[in-house]
């Protein structure tokens, strides 16, 4: 069973407890009135330590999992949403750090060597996921430094982690689109309540006037609503929702893909196999034969790696 976060806060962000600080550093779990489709002013460095879920960044849908490092950008909405069991609460799931433009802007009039940070802040604003396990796991300890320390020194951390990040070329790129192109906050915390109300019931079949009376609204100002909000119409945010867990069943067992099909909310083998190429630019079969052959990888690495990744 999937408990999805409630709407139950304003979904714009406001961070102005930084009490002359630098970067803000949180941890949080699962549930948490901090899990919605928000956005916010600073960038957001999000470190996932336990449970699997879907992520929202932009239009991107995706998957994710104990040690996935994102970095958002200024104003671009996002959301991790936990698959856990009806009234299972994960402790502590998120290591976050947040920071703005103005202290980087500021830091790099005077310190020349902060403009080397600039590229990968330039992506940042379509979302990144890294993924060099190894480059996850060395930042994993900074991040902890950076929890376990205060004043110059927990800056000192975190201008390193910034470093071990822009020098990581392992990663990806997120939303199509950019915090320009997306809602402002009153659209976006409406949108919140639908992507919740999806997000329980997108393995069945979901018509848009079902969410659209769900949200009180009528069919064609919803679905202009949605789209505003998430730079996807509705039809297409539910199929990427569909595929991506696809993807995760596809990954993480043998079902047969008719299985997955059926069991990711598709109702036609042939749709859902033209849609997933459409997405992934491959086959179901041939994606679960590179999930297999990745993970291969992975448990081919030396003894001392895979305990470390263990604990």
């Amino acid at each position: 069973m999937t408990r999805p976060a409630r709407a139950t806060d304003p979904s714009y962000e406001l961070m102005d407890d930084h009490n002359g600080l630098s970067i803000i550093y949180r941890q949080h779990g699962f549930p948490c009135p901090l899990v919605r489709w928000h956005f916010h002013k600073e960038y957001e460095l999000h470190l996932i330590v336990a449970s699997s879920g879907k992520v929202f960044v932009g239009d991107y849908i995706g998957n994710f999992h104990p040690e996935t490092l994102f970095l958002t950008g200024p104003n671009l909405p996002h959301n991790w949403i936990s698959q856990v069991a009806g009234d299972e609460v994960v402790p502590t799931r998120d290591m976050l750090v947040n920071f703005t433009d103005e202290l980087l802007e500021g830091a790099a009039s005077v310190l020349t060597e902060l403009k080397s940070l600039t590229p990968m802040l330039e992506r940042a604003r379509h979302g990144i996921e890294f993924r060099c396990k190894a480059m996850i796991r060395k930042a994993m300890d900074l991040m902890q430094a950076i929890a376990g320390s205060s004043g110059i020194t927990r800056l000192g951390h975190f201008l390193i982690l910034l470093e071990l990040l822009a020098g990581c070329d392992d990663y990806q790129l997120l939303s199509g689109v950019t915090a320009g192109n997306l809602a402002d906050e009153q659209t976006i915390d409406r949108t919140n309540r639908a992507v919740d109300y999806i997000f329980s019931h997108y393995t069945r079949e979901l018509p848009l006037e079902e969410v659209a009376d769900y949200m009180g609204m009528k069919p064609t100002y919803f679905s202009r609503v949605f789209k505003q909000a998430t730079g996807r119409c509705f039809i297409e945010f539910v199929n990427r929702l569909r595929i991506s867990k696809s993807c995760e069943l596809l990954a993480d067992g043998q079902k047969p893909v008719t299985d997955v099909c059926f069991e990711s909310g598709f109702n036609n083998i042939s749709n859902f196999n033209r849609r997933f190429q459409q997405l992934k630019g491959m086959t179901p079969s041939h994606y679960r034969r590179l999930a297999v052959q990745r993970l291969t990888e992975q448990n081919q690495r030396a003894p001392g790696e895979r305990l470390r990744s263990a604990k």
